[in-house]
């Protein structure tokens, strides 16, 4: 009786592996060269910011020009606005704040933005998100009054995500920091951004102002975290795609 011949495993391809892994690493290095891109034009943005703060506060944008502006380009540019508060009410939105680091002392945990309108001397309204305030400190709350300098940070519409809860403008009640819906709610035509106050004295008097420490500490920076995280997975694809082959290698030595 003839015996079998042993059946010789099949060889690995490695054309459409070697494709598919150039493909990817030039996929995941192209992401992680434009957040390294994002990181350069992020800390360029902060260091804009950190320089406003230490020079004079620009003038408002006219409100003629308010329709052709866009509110991202202008966001957290430092402004100066002069205009007398309506004493319509206010509206808050719901927030936490983080504590200080050690040797820092400003106002947090639970409680809301406190939003009010402001005209403006050429008869504009736009809203002035006057700082924080603890959530058990905010039914005491009441409208600021008359004439008015601010200066602060214009600042662009807050998107909202799945998680967002819904806003109650019944109650002038809200979750994000939407300028158009909280004017609405004050009965008030709405702007296409909102002022943020600056801080002003120790930051323990509510409402608490911004202080532009504290504006930047907000601002997102995890760029370089993302970057190295695509090209760790570039080569973590190359370092399997080089066990594959090597193991490929050993199969055709053996066969």
């Amino acid at each position: 009786m003839n015996a079998t011949p042993p059946s010789t495993p099949a060889r690995p391809k490695l054309l459409l592996p070697a494709l598919l892994t150039v493909i990817g690493v030039g996929v995941l290095c192209t992401l992680g060269t434009w957040q390294l891109q994002r990181m350069t034009e992020k800390h360029g943005f902060i260091e804009r910011l950190e320089t406003q703060a230490k020079g004079p506060a620009s003038a408002l944008p006219p409100s003629s020009k308010w329709a052709s502006l866009d509110p991202a380009q202008l966001d957290l540019q430092r402004v100066e606005a002069r205009g007398t508060y309506l004493e319509d009410g206010i509206a808050g939105v719901r927030t936490t704040i983080a504590a200080g680091p050690p040797g820092t002392r400003q106002l947090s945990g639970f409680g809301r933005w406190v939003f009010q309108g402001f005209r403006l001397e050429d008869g504009a309204t736009i809203l002035v998100n006057r700082g924080f305030v603890p959530e058990a400190l905010y039914g005491a709350m009441k409208p600021a009054s008359g004439p008015a300098t601010v200066s602060g940070f214009l600042r662009a519409p807050e998107a909202r995500n799945s998680f967002t809860p819904a806003d109650l403008p019944g109650k002038r009640e809200f979750y994000t920091r939407d300028p158009e819906a909280i004017a609405a709610s004050l009965g008030l035509p709405g702007a296409p951004f909102y002022l943020e106050a600056e801080r002003s004295g120790d930051g323990m008097t509510p409402p608490a102002g911004v202080d532009v420490r504290e504006l930047i500490a907000r601002i997102p920076d995890n760029h370089l975290q993302y970057a190295l995280t695509w090209f760790g997975l570039a080569l973590t694809l190359i370092g399997v795609f080089g066990a594959y082959a090597l193991q490929a290698r050993r199969m055709r030595t053996d066969a």
